[in-house]
């Protein structure tokens, strides 16, 4: 089975049982065996979940990454390199570092599956692994 990469928002929507997406979430994680977590997500996670849910459940996510589904993953120097081939060719687009982050990501590990609920910028971007990603929800 393919792994997939995850974006903020849907990790946000996960940990965030009143969130409007949340119920959106929930099968596509339980679905998931192992889903990559780029660090650069970590501190957007960290911050909305804090704000609109509380540091507690925070800190009980981190607590239990490890056996979540969710596998981090640290960018390498092929990665940074590549963020910033992205955020160049793609600069009148807006997408912002965590998305480019998440999409070298996904290039490095071949993953076409993307789990994020910002589609808009996922679905502008030409991966060069594949004609595009498949998107969830």
């Amino acid at each position: 089975m393919e792994v997939a990469v995850a974006d903020t928002g849907f990790v946000v929507a996960l940990l965030n049982q009143t969130d409007a997406r949340h119920s959106d979430v929930v099968p596509i994680y339980t679905r998931q065996s192992s889903i990559f977590l780029p660090q650069t997500v970590l501190a957007e996670v960290a911050y909305l979940v804090g704000r609109d849910a509380g540091i507690q459940t925070v800190v009980a996510f981190l607590r239990g990454l490890t056996a979540s589904r969710f596998r981090l993953t640290p960018l390498i120097d092929v990665d940074v390199n590549r963020v910033a081939a992205i955020l160049q060719v793609y600069a009148d687009s807006r997408i912002d570092f965590v998305d480019a982050s998440v999409m070298a990501v996904a290039e490095r590990y071949e993953s076409t599956k993307i789990l994020t609920l910002d589609q808009r910028d996922f679905r502008l971007f030409q991966p060069k692994h594949c004609d595009s990603f498949e998107i969830l929800p």
